[in-house]
């Protein structure tokens, strides 16, 4: 039975523009073992071989086969849903090539669809006009609900922000379908071609990365070089089956493989 790694990036592998100290030198192992992995964000902005670009100047190279980010997720998913649909997106270049690899014409009018992404070229009116379209009936996506970092001078308001001002307008919930959504768990998962049992999620947050790993039966390796600490991890009614410093800590091969 093969084993590989579905792998978060902010907080594992870099810390905003600075790689994490043994980063590099971890991916280098899979890449030399020929251990099936992915990078998987759910950041929708970028495209996979700007992600590609991004590592590259932080001193890891992969190619495009090893990304996958929630707006590929959510191209997937409703080009599965509704084949040649229609939507109206918020967001940025990954979301929007992604919907159109897929079948999704974009549109201005009477979508099917109402896609939000990260962003910071819409405009209120560009999302005034979206409740709208929300009112009058077209099903309301968001790729993510991750909370903004609340700090001061942080340049994006933050995905969750802007989908709670939506479903405030609307009265209608958004369909999440990044992480921890069993929707991007199973299609990174099938992305890489492995089956549940031989798939581990490695990642910094037990909101996202740790509880939708558990939640599909996947095994779970928390790192604490980003977001979550070991005080923390009471207050969860889950545990990871691994608890390292950073992803340079991880041995192979690991117990469970």
């Amino acid at each position: 039975m093969k084993q590989g790694l579905l792998i978060d990036m902010d907080g594992v592998i870099y810390s905003g523009e600075e790689l994490i100290y043994g980063a590099d030198k971890f991916i280098n192992h899979l890449l030399a073992k020929g251990i099936p992995f992915a990078f998987m964000t759910n950041n929708s902005q970028r495209t996979s071989l700007e992600v590609v670009r991004k590592l590259k100047r932080l001193g890891i190279t992969v190619e495009a086969k090893h990304i996958y980010t929630s707006a590929m997720a959510t191209g997937k998913f409703l080009g599965d849903q509704s084949p040649n649909g229609t939507a109206y997106v918020l967001g940025e270049g990954g979301l929007l090539t992604s919907l159109h690899e897929n079948g999704i014409t974009l549109v201005d009018t009477d979508p099917e669809f109402v896609v939000l992404g990260e962003g910071r070229n819409f405009t209120l009116e560009m999302v005034q006009r979206a409740v709208d379209m929300i009112l009058a009936g077209a099903k309301f996506i968001t790729t993510n609900r991750d909370p903004s970092p609340k700090k001061p001078g942080w340049n994006n308001l933050g995905i969750a922000a802007t989908t709670a001002m939506i479903e405030e307008a609307t009265g209608r919930k958004a369909f999440v379908t990044g992480k921890p959504s069993p929707v991007m768990m199973r299609s990174a998962r099938k992305f890489l071609g492995l089956e549940t049992a031989e798939t581990t999620v490695v990642g910094d947050t037990m909101e996202t990365d740790i509880q939708g790993g558990v939640q599909m039966g996947y095994k779970t390796i928390l790192v604490l070089s980003g977001i979550s600490s070991k005080d923390q991890l009471s207050h969860y009614a889950f545990k990871p089956d691994l608890i390292v410093g950073s992803v340079d800590k991880i041995e192979f091969p690991l117990k469970w493989w």
